[in-house]
């Protein structure tokens, strides 16, 4: 390794070590009892770290033989990887403590997702690729099952586990028959190998097999199986932690592969991407609707959203991974709100989750029942809220690509799924009169949801300050 290469992975690196040195702290100083002071130290080094990427990064630079890519697109991805899971544990924490769940382990898994995360953004290679992804895979089957009193989140682990061993199978056996075709994993490699712009039979299905793999990873439909279920399962603070970071990082990996690896057949995997964006906004929209566990809901509202996501990839443009990028933006943001008022939800000093429980809420908590309907709006896409502007975005790619059909589908799923969303604004304000949840919201809880619905309505006014800046990210991919 040279110095080159050093600086290049410099925070992975420094996240790796902490990682451990935080392991043996645990283990050798009390393990439990250091658990709140490892969640704090853990969302700093986070904050420090996505300070330093976004700050400190210029250009592009490779590592390991460009195995490793640190580039514009790379740095943008990581900062809202690293500011999404610190705030995620640091709102997480009172839940935690309160109800006995805070183990020493919970940061350290965390941090080691995070680093595979981060090293599946910045992926130029199938075999960093698929470190990346196993390193924070195997981190999340853990968390996933971390309440071991549970046999809901006991199940919840194991389906998580078994279904994502299936994904690793469907994404090696692709990676295999790539390698077989391109003779070389490295992402460079691949593309120099379509000639013409045309695609060897067995790489196209070696692409599709590893696109079907990691549309897993996002829960995409048809391959959403796991989703509902290990969102329901799953302690709410890991089911927080699922709906944001790992989202980002896979959506990230499909474009990276995609353009990097397949980049002169757009017009193959653009097919691929866009039958899952329609099925996923579709599915997600519909299925919601049953639902009355805000968990579950927030599982198929996150199923939507990625074939929102996807439909600025399909495009295959740069102005369409712009597009993607910022709409994962505001996603992540939304859910970040959204989460901490779910975090708070009890009764009885007992965690509730169902959505009757909120009937009649804004006369108990009217502040925490404006800020809830702020979110809510921002999710259906009801504008002037910063929701409305990440559909824009992405429909606006997919209408430029030539793909209008596209865009109609995404226009009519988003309309469908505006009724689950308005359905719990409803129960709110004019549902009947019940044994109403309480809202024991932590303050760091409550700043959070107070700041995210702040962003909602007045982040349009910052929006075209993220806008240059995912378009840098974006032309860094395209090229």
């Amino acid at each position: 390794m040279t110095a080159v290469d050093f600086n290049t992975v410099l925070p992975e690196f420094v996240l790796a070590a902490y990682a451990m040195a935080a392991l043996l702290f645990g283990v050798y100083t009390g393990k439990d009892k250091t658990a709140p002071m490892l969640v704090w130290a853990t969302s700093g080094l986070f904050l420090a770290l996505a300070l330093y990427i976004g700050l400190a990064g210029e250009g592009e630079r490779a590592a390991f033989g460009g195995m490793f890519i640190d580039d514009p697109f790379a740095r943008f991805a990581k900062v809202i990887i690293l500011v999404s899971g610190a705030a995620v544990m640091l709102m997480s924490q009172d839940y935690m403590t309160r109800r006995d769940l805070l183990r020493f382990e919970f940061p350290i898994l965390i941090s080691l997702a995070t680093i595979g995360m981060m090293m599946m953004v910045s992926a130029g290679d199938l075999m960093s690729l698929y470190m990346g992804l196993e390193l924070q895979s195997l981190s999340l089957y853990v968390v996933a099952a971390m309440r071991r009193d549970s046999q809901k989140s006991s199940e919840a682990g194991l389906k998580y586990f078994v279904l994502g061993a299936l994904s690793s199978g469907l994404f090696l056996y692709g990676a295999s028959l790539t390698y077989g075709f391109a003779g070389t994993t490295s992402f460079a490699g691949i593309l120099s190998t379509l000639v013409a712009g045309e695609v060897p039979v067995g790489l196209t299905f070696g692409l599709v097999f590893m696109l079907s793999a990691l549309a897993f990873k996002v829960s995409a439909a048809p391959f959403h199986m796991w989703t509902p279920d290990v969102y329901e399962g799953s302690p709410t603070p890991v089911t927080a932690f699922f709906a944001t970071a790992p989202k980002v990082a896979a959506m990230a990996l499909i474009a990276r592969l995609t353009h990097d690896a397949f980049g002169t057949v757009s017009g193959d995997w653009g097919q691929v991407l866009a039958a899952l964006a329609v099925v996923s906004m579709f599915l997600g929209a519909v299925a919601a609707i049953g639902q009355r566990d805000i968990k579950r809901l927030m599982a198929y509202s996150s199923i939507a959203h990625m074939g929102f996501a996807l439909v600025g990839l399909a495009s295959g443009t740069a102005e369409g991974v712009q597009a993607m990028l910022i709409y994962m933006a505001i996603y992540v943001t939304m859910n970040v709100g959204t989460f901490a008022f779910i975090l708070s939800m009890e009764r009885d000093g007992r965690p509730v989750t169902d959505i009757n429980s909120l009937n009649m809420f804004s006369r108990k908590e009217p502040l925490k029942a404006l800020a809830l309907l702020v979110l809510m709006f921002s999710l259906a896409g009801v504008p002037p809220m910063v929701g409305f502007f990440g559909k824009f975005y992405v429909l606006q790619a997919a209408v430029d690509a030539g793909m209008t059909w596209l865009a109609v589908a995404g226009a009519v799923a988003s309309v469908i799924g505006a009724f689950y969303y308005l359905r719990i604004v409803f129960f709110m304000y004019f549902g009947k009169e019940t044994d109403t949840a309480d809202s024991n919201m932590a303050p760091v809880q409550w700043v959070v949801m107070v700041a995210v619905s702040a962003i909602m309505v007045l982040g349009i006014i910052n929006l075209f300050g993220i806008e240059p800046m995912a378009a840098v990210a974006a032309e860094a991919l395209v090229r």
